[in-house]
Protein backbone atom coordinates (compact mmCIF):
# COMPACT_ATOMS: atom_id res chain seq x y z
CA UNK A 1 0.00 0.00 0.00
CA UNK A 2 0.98 3.69 -1.04
CA UNK A 3 2.06 6.09 1.63
CA UNK A 4 -0.58 8.50 0.26
CA UNK A 5 -3.06 4.98 0.35
CA UNK A 6 -1.81 4.56 4.41
CA UNK A 7 -2.64 8.38 5.15
CA UNK A 8 -6.10 8.20 3.53
CA UNK A 9 -7.09 4.96 5.30
CA UNK A 10 -5.50 6.65 8.54
CA UNK A 11 -7.47 10.19 8.08
CA UNK A 12 -10.33 7.56 7.32
CA UNK A 13 -10.13 5.56 10.52
CA UNK A 14 -9.51 9.43 12.38
CA UNK A 15 -12.97 10.47 11.03
CA UNK A 16 -14.80 7.07 12.00
CA UNK A 17 -13.79 7.41 15.42
CA UNK A 18 -15.09 11.26 16.11
CA UNK A 19 -17.87 9.75 14.53
CA UNK A 20 -18.22 6.92 17.09
CA UNK A 21 -17.66 9.43 19.74
CA UNK A 22 -20.18 11.71 18.70
CA UNK A 23 -22.60 9.51 18.04
CA UNK A 24 -22.67 7.02 20.49
CA UNK A 25 -24.77 8.69 23.89
CA UNK A 26 -23.83 6.12 26.22
CA UNK A 27 -21.27 6.57 28.08
CA UNK A 28 -20.98 3.03 29.05
CA UNK A 29 -20.59 2.04 25.47
CA UNK A 30 -18.12 4.43 25.03
CA UNK A 31 -16.26 3.04 28.14
CA UNK A 32 -16.16 -0.36 27.02
CA UNK A 33 -14.85 0.73 23.87
CA UNK A 34 -12.31 2.89 25.09
CA UNK A 35 -11.14 -0.06 27.15
CA UNK A 36 -11.39 -2.56 24.10
CA UNK A 37 -9.42 0.12 21.96
CA UNK A 38 -6.41 0.64 24.69
CA UNK A 39 -6.09 -3.18 24.50
CA UNK A 40 -6.45 -3.68 20.82
CA UNK A 41 -3.19 -1.20 20.82
CA UNK A 42 -1.61 -3.69 23.63
CA UNK A 43 -2.31 -6.62 21.41
CA UNK A 44 -1.05 -4.98 18.35
CA UNK A 45 2.64 -4.63 19.90
CA UNK A 46 2.44 -8.50 20.72
CA UNK A 47 1.49 -8.78 17.00
CA UNK A 48 4.13 -6.82 15.72
CA UNK A 49 6.83 -9.17 17.45
CA UNK A 50 5.43 -12.27 15.98
CA UNK A 51 4.64 -11.13 12.50
CA UNK A 52 8.18 -9.49 12.24
CA UNK A 53 10.32 -11.94 14.66
CA UNK A 54 8.35 -15.24 14.50
CA UNK A 55 8.20 -15.32 18.22
CA UNK A 56 5.34 -15.71 20.73
CA UNK A 57 5.52 -13.82 24.22
CA UNK A 58 3.88 -14.89 27.14
CA UNK A 59 5.56 -11.75 29.19
CA UNK A 60 4.48 -8.58 27.46
CA UNK A 61 2.55 -7.63 30.57
CA UNK A 62 5.95 -6.52 31.76
CA UNK A 63 5.68 -3.69 29.45
CA UNK A 64 1.85 -2.79 29.54
CA UNK A 65 2.05 -3.08 33.60
CA UNK A 66 5.31 -1.80 33.83
CA UNK A 67 4.80 1.63 31.93
CA UNK A 68 1.86 2.38 34.03
CA UNK A 69 3.58 1.70 36.69
CA UNK A 70 6.82 3.92 36.22
CA UNK A 71 4.41 6.76 35.47
CA UNK A 72 2.42 6.42 38.42
CA UNK A 73 5.98 6.51 40.44
CA UNK A 74 7.50 9.71 38.44
CA UNK A 75 3.81 11.08 38.83
CA UNK A 76 4.27 10.47 42.72
CA UNK A 77 7.67 11.76 43.18
CA UNK A 78 6.68 15.12 41.91
CA UNK A 79 10.36 15.76 40.34
CA UNK A 80 9.72 16.17 36.54
CA UNK A 81 6.35 17.48 34.21
CA UNK A 82 3.57 15.10 33.63
CA UNK A 83 4.26 14.48 29.96
CA UNK A 84 7.92 13.99 30.87
CA UNK A 85 7.40 11.40 33.20
CA UNK A 86 5.09 9.62 30.25
CA UNK A 87 8.23 9.76 27.75
CA UNK A 88 10.57 8.44 30.47
CA UNK A 89 8.42 5.53 31.12
CA UNK A 90 7.90 5.15 27.64
CA UNK A 91 11.51 5.22 26.91
CA UNK A 92 12.78 3.17 30.25
CA UNK A 93 10.43 -0.01 28.95
CA UNK A 94 11.95 0.26 25.71
CA UNK A 95 15.72 0.39 26.74
CA UNK A 96 14.88 -2.51 28.73
CA UNK A 97 13.31 -4.52 26.49
CA UNK A 98 16.18 -3.98 24.03
CA UNK A 99 18.84 -5.46 26.81
CA UNK A 100 16.33 -8.12 27.81
CA UNK A 101 16.00 -8.89 24.34
CA UNK A 102 19.84 -8.89 23.43
CA UNK A 103 19.64 -11.85 25.47
CA UNK A 104 16.61 -13.96 25.12
CA UNK A 105 15.69 -13.48 21.38
CA UNK A 106 18.56 -15.76 21.08
CA UNK A 107 16.60 -18.58 22.34
CA UNK A 108 14.66 -20.14 19.42
CA UNK A 109 10.88 -21.66 20.15
CA UNK A 110 9.15 -22.67 23.34
CA UNK A 111 11.94 -21.64 25.39
CA UNK A 112 11.88 -18.12 23.82
CA UNK A 113 8.15 -18.01 25.36
CA UNK A 114 9.33 -19.63 28.72
CA UNK A 115 12.03 -17.44 29.29
CA UNK A 116 9.33 -14.70 28.88
CA UNK A 117 7.01 -16.02 31.05
CA UNK A 118 9.15 -16.26 33.50
CA UNK A 119 11.14 -12.91 33.35
CA UNK A 120 7.29 -11.05 33.29
CA UNK A 121 6.33 -13.49 36.72
CA UNK A 122 9.51 -12.16 38.60
CA UNK A 123 8.67 -8.61 37.96
CA UNK A 124 4.96 -9.52 38.56
CA UNK A 125 6.09 -10.76 42.46
CA UNK A 126 7.90 -8.11 42.87
CA UNK A 127 5.39 -5.38 42.16
CA UNK A 128 3.09 -7.52 44.52
CA UNK A 129 5.79 -7.19 47.33
CA UNK A 130 7.07 -4.02 46.71
CA UNK A 131 4.53 -2.62 49.06
CA UNK A 132 6.41 0.70 49.61
CA UNK A 133 6.86 1.74 45.78
CA UNK A 134 3.91 -0.06 44.01
CA UNK A 135 1.34 -0.11 47.09
CA UNK A 136 2.19 -4.33 46.70
CA UNK A 137 -0.80 -6.52 46.11
CA UNK A 138 -3.59 -3.48 46.52
CA UNK A 139 -1.92 -1.28 43.71
CA UNK A 140 -1.27 1.88 43.77
CA UNK A 141 -3.82 5.24 42.65
CA UNK A 142 -1.87 7.35 39.99
CA UNK A 143 -2.35 10.96 40.79
CA UNK A 144 -2.78 12.91 37.16
CA UNK A 145 -1.85 16.52 37.35
CA UNK A 146 -4.77 19.22 36.44
CA UNK A 147 -3.93 19.62 32.93
CA UNK A 148 -1.65 17.26 30.70
CA UNK A 149 -0.96 17.89 27.00
CA UNK A 150 -2.06 21.31 27.61
CA UNK A 151 -5.46 20.24 28.13
CA UNK A 152 -7.68 19.75 31.40
CA UNK A 153 -7.35 16.24 32.42
CA UNK A 154 -10.69 16.51 33.87
CA UNK A 155 -11.97 17.05 30.17
CA UNK A 156 -10.04 13.83 28.59
CA UNK A 157 -11.47 11.68 31.36
CA UNK A 158 -15.04 12.06 29.77
CA UNK A 159 -16.23 9.20 28.05
CA UNK A 160 -15.97 10.52 24.60
CA UNK A 161 -13.08 12.52 25.19
CA UNK A 162 -11.09 9.16 26.34
CA UNK A 163 -12.22 7.16 23.58
CA UNK A 164 -10.84 9.77 20.88
CA UNK A 165 -7.41 9.69 22.92
CA UNK A 166 -7.23 5.76 22.49
CA UNK A 167 -8.86 5.73 19.26
CA UNK A 168 -6.63 8.50 18.33
CA UNK A 169 -3.54 6.47 19.33
CA UNK A 170 -4.17 3.37 18.00
CA UNK A 171 -4.67 4.47 14.71
CA UNK A 172 -0.70 6.60 14.84
CA UNK A 173 0.64 3.89 16.06
CA UNK A 174 -0.64 1.62 13.24
CA UNK A 175 0.21 4.10 10.65
CA UNK A 176 4.11 4.94 12.03
CA UNK A 177 4.23 0.90 12.34
CA UNK A 178 3.47 1.02 8.64
CA UNK A 179 5.25 3.19 7.39
CA UNK A 180 8.52 1.98 9.43
CA UNK A 181 7.75 -1.39 8.60
CA UNK A 182 7.88 -0.30 4.71
CA UNK A 183 11.44 0.66 5.53
CA UNK A 184 14.63 -1.45 4.83
CA UNK A 185 13.74 -2.05 8.93
CA UNK A 186 11.30 -3.91 7.95
CA UNK A 187 12.82 -5.69 4.64
CA UNK A 188 15.58 -6.94 6.86
CA UNK A 189 13.59 -8.01 9.85
CA UNK A 190 11.33 -10.06 7.67
CA UNK A 191 14.80 -11.63 6.10
CA UNK A 192 15.82 -12.69 9.51
CA UNK A 193 12.33 -14.15 10.06
CA UNK A 194 12.04 -16.29 7.33
CA UNK A 195 15.58 -17.63 7.16
CA UNK A 196 17.90 -16.23 9.84
CA UNK A 197 21.04 -18.57 8.67
CA UNK A 198 20.53 -17.43 5.06
CA UNK A 199 20.45 -14.03 6.20
CA UNK A 200 23.72 -14.29 8.11
CA UNK A 201 25.04 -15.57 5.14
CA UNK A 202 24.18 -12.55 3.22
CA UNK A 203 26.21 -10.07 5.54
CA UNK A 204 22.89 -9.47 8.20
CA UNK A 205 23.62 -8.90 11.50
CA UNK A 206 20.88 -10.86 12.93
CA UNK A 207 20.65 -10.16 16.78
CA UNK A 208 20.24 -6.70 16.43
CA UNK A 209 16.89 -6.69 14.65
CA UNK A 210 15.63 -8.93 16.53
CA UNK A 211 16.44 -7.15 19.46
CA UNK A 212 14.71 -3.72 17.50
CA UNK A 213 11.65 -5.49 16.96
CA UNK A 214 11.43 -6.82 20.97
CA UNK A 215 11.91 -3.47 22.27
CA UNK A 216 9.55 -2.19 19.15
CA UNK A 217 6.34 -3.75 20.57
CA UNK A 218 7.62 -3.33 24.15
CA UNK A 219 7.44 0.46 23.34
CA UNK A 220 3.66 -0.48 21.88
CA UNK A 221 2.69 -2.13 24.46
CA UNK A 222 4.03 0.72 27.03
CA UNK A 223 2.22 2.77 25.15
CA UNK A 224 -1.36 0.99 25.82
CA UNK A 225 -0.14 0.53 29.47
CA UNK A 226 -0.15 4.54 29.81
CA UNK A 227 -3.46 4.72 28.35
CA UNK A 228 -4.83 2.20 30.43
CA UNK A 229 -3.54 4.08 33.25
CA UNK A 230 -4.52 7.84 32.39
CA UNK A 231 -8.38 5.47 31.94
CA UNK A 232 -8.48 4.01 35.36
CA UNK A 233 -6.22 6.04 37.15
CA UNK A 234 -4.92 2.69 38.78
CA UNK A 235 -2.40 0.08 38.21
CA UNK A 236 -2.04 -3.34 40.14
CA UNK A 237 0.34 -5.93 39.96
CA UNK A 238 -2.34 -8.12 37.70
CA UNK A 239 -1.38 -5.55 34.86
CA UNK A 240 1.80 -7.31 35.00
CA UNK A 241 0.37 -11.17 35.36
CA UNK A 242 0.97 -14.09 32.63
CA UNK A 243 -2.49 -14.42 31.98
CA UNK A 244 -2.84 -10.52 30.61
CA UNK A 245 -0.20 -11.50 28.03
CA UNK A 246 -2.50 -14.34 27.05
CA UNK A 247 -5.07 -12.68 26.48
CA UNK A 248 -3.50 -10.34 23.99
CA UNK A 249 -1.98 -13.40 22.61
CA UNK A 250 -5.30 -14.66 22.24
CA UNK A 251 -6.69 -11.42 20.47
CA UNK A 252 -3.64 -11.60 17.98
CA UNK A 253 -4.74 -15.22 16.97
CA UNK A 254 -8.29 -14.47 16.63
CA UNK A 255 -7.34 -11.36 14.32
CA UNK A 256 -4.80 -12.72 12.75
CA UNK A 257 -0.78 -12.01 12.89
CA UNK A 258 -0.39 -11.44 8.98
CA UNK A 259 -1.75 -8.47 8.95
CA UNK A 260 -0.77 -4.90 10.57
CA UNK A 261 -4.37 -4.28 11.54
CA UNK A 262 -5.40 -7.98 12.62
CA UNK A 263 -4.58 -7.58 16.09
CA UNK A 264 -6.93 -4.70 16.79
CA UNK A 265 -9.61 -6.41 15.19
CA UNK A 266 -8.92 -9.54 17.24
CA UNK A 267 -9.14 -7.12 20.56
CA UNK A 268 -12.73 -5.91 18.97
CA UNK A 269 -14.05 -9.57 18.74
CA UNK A 270 -12.82 -10.31 22.31
CA UNK A 271 -14.26 -7.70 24.06
CA UNK A 272 -16.98 -7.92 21.79
CA UNK A 273 -17.87 -11.67 23.60
CA UNK A 274 -16.69 -10.12 26.94
CA UNK A 275 -18.71 -7.48 27.07
CA UNK A 276 -21.84 -8.53 24.93
CA UNK A 277 -22.21 -12.77 24.85
CA UNK A 278 -20.73 -12.20 28.93
CA UNK A 279 -24.19 -10.35 29.64
CA UNK A 280 -26.21 -13.69 28.97
CA UNK A 281 -23.73 -16.75 29.61
CA UNK A 282 -21.88 -17.03 32.37
CA UNK A 283 -19.33 -19.31 30.65
CA UNK A 284 -18.65 -16.58 27.84
CA UNK A 285 -14.68 -17.48 27.92
CA UNK A 286 -15.56 -21.56 26.93
CA UNK A 287 -17.63 -20.02 23.58
CA UNK A 288 -14.66 -17.69 22.64
CA UNK A 289 -12.50 -20.84 23.10
CA UNK A 290 -14.42 -22.64 20.87
CA UNK A 291 -14.23 -19.92 18.18
CA UNK A 292 -10.34 -20.04 18.70
CA UNK A 293 -10.23 -23.31 17.72
CA UNK A 294 -12.60 -23.01 14.75
CA UNK A 295 -10.29 -19.85 14.11
CA UNK A 296 -7.00 -21.75 14.01
CA UNK A 297 -8.44 -24.40 12.48
CA UNK A 298 -10.40 -22.99 9.42
CA UNK A 299 -8.35 -19.58 8.96
CA UNK A 300 -5.35 -19.60 10.32
CA UNK A 301 -4.67 -16.06 8.98
CA UNK A 302 -7.34 -14.69 11.21
CA UNK A 303 -10.36 -13.11 10.87
CA UNK A 304 -8.11 -10.13 9.38
CA UNK A 305 -7.49 -13.39 6.65
CA UNK A 306 -11.42 -13.95 6.63
CA UNK A 307 -12.05 -10.45 5.41
CA UNK A 308 -9.31 -10.11 3.13
CA UNK A 309 -9.76 -13.36 1.34
CA UNK A 310 -13.65 -12.46 1.41
CA UNK A 311 -12.93 -9.12 -0.15
CA UNK A 312 -9.92 -9.78 -2.95
CA UNK A 313 -10.88 -13.75 -3.53
CA UNK A 314 -7.55 -14.37 -2.92
CA UNK A 315 -6.12 -16.60 -0.19
CA UNK A 316 -4.04 -14.18 1.69
CA UNK A 317 -0.26 -15.15 3.02
CA UNK A 318 0.03 -16.74 5.92
CA UNK A 319 2.75 -14.29 7.01
CA UNK A 320 4.58 -14.65 10.61
CA UNK A 321 1.98 -16.68 11.22
CA UNK A 322 3.28 -19.44 9.84
CA UNK A 323 6.43 -19.67 11.39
Amino acid sequence: MKLQHMALSATFALVLGGVMAAGIPSGTVLSLLTQATIYAVFALGVGVLLRQNGMVSFGHALFFGGASYVTGVLLQQNRMDPELAILAALLLVTLAAFVIGLVIVRVPGVAFGMLTLAIGQMFYLTASRARGVTGGADGMTIDWPSRLFGLPVSQLLKPGSMFLVAWGTLVLVMFVLACLLRTRFGAITEAVRDHEERARFIGIATLWPRAAVYALSAFVAGVAGVLSALNTGFVSPESLHWSLSGVALMMVVVGGSGSLWGPAVGALVYFSFKDILGEYATHWMTIFGVLLIAIIVFSPTGVAGLLARLTSGRKPSAAAGSH
